[in-house]
């Protein structure tokens, strides 16, 4: 099996570490094969941001799927063009915040996602409405550490045990969902920092979640459903050319 990880930014912050984390309890056949796109934003924090990432997100989708992947992991808990690149193809397509949350969904009534930016919160609220799962996620909180700066495990680790300890005390949260799938390597720091703060909750990763639902889905033939995806009528659809790579505001 074939897992194509699209990590919708350009900047190169996925590393071999981050690869064997999210790896680590897939079946020993199962490759994943990770890829930049090569124009949109340097991290994504927010709604202009994902835009930004989405066309070139489609193509790389689009492309897997002729040259034989199986699955598309879109690496990124605001799933930018998830939806859009289930209408083109015809193998799952997961972003980070499904997966996560499906899982929490059997593990808790009340889930509490801790992310990086206030600039977040809006895109997460926005899927969570989309969901309808308004009665489920009863915290949104932050970190306040952009995206290019959670390379600091231990300081991504306190800050995320600190406020996962204020969304169980003042929003009654029962467990905790990472929300970013940067934050990758510190969900046992978490849990075991928890424990000594007199917690014992589980925390969800978003990025080996989403890697190992797709996994799943490969082998039990799942898809998306051509009536809730339908594919995108044949017409005339112009975007840029070649390899220039334009910055702008």
């Amino acid at each position: 099996m074939k897992i194509l990880n699209i990590i919708p930014i350009i900047s190169d912050i996925w590393t071999d570490e981050m690869q064997k984390y999210v790896t680590k309890d897939l079946l020993p056949t199962t490759e994943v094969v990770s890829k930049n796109i090569r124009h949109g934003p340097a991290s994504i924090e927010g709604e202009y941001d994902e835009a930004l990432a989405v066309p070139e997100v489609l193509f790389l989708t689009k492309k897997a799927e002729k040259d034989g992947f199986d699955a598309v992991f879109i690496d990124c808990f605001g799933e930018p063009g998830v939806r859009a690149a289930r209408e083109l193809v015809n193998i799952p397509v997961f972003g980070g915040f499904e997966p996560a949350i499906f899982y929490a969904l059997g593990v808790a009534d009340r889930i509490g996602i801790v992310s990086v930016l206030p600039e977040v919160v809006p895109l997460i609220r926005e899927v969570v409405d989309r969901e309808s799962l308004q009665n489920r996620i009863s915290s949104i909180r932050y970190v306040n550490i952009p995206v290019l700066s959670l390379e600091d495990i231990e300081k991504l680790a306190a800050a995320l045990i600190k406020e996962s300890v204020k969304a169980i005390d003042e929003d009654h949260v029962e467990m905790i969902v990472l929300g970013c799938t940067a934050m990758v390597g510190v969900k046992e720091r978490v849990e075991e920092g928890l424990k000594i703060e007199g917690y014992d909750v589980v925390v969800i990763e978003a990025a080996q979640a989403a890697l190992m639902m797709l996994e799943t889905y490969v082998r039990m033939g799942l898809k998306h459903s051509v009536y809730t995806y339908p594919a995108p009528r044949e017409k005339k659809r112009a975007w840029w050319g070649g390899d220039i790579i334009v910055d702008i505001i």
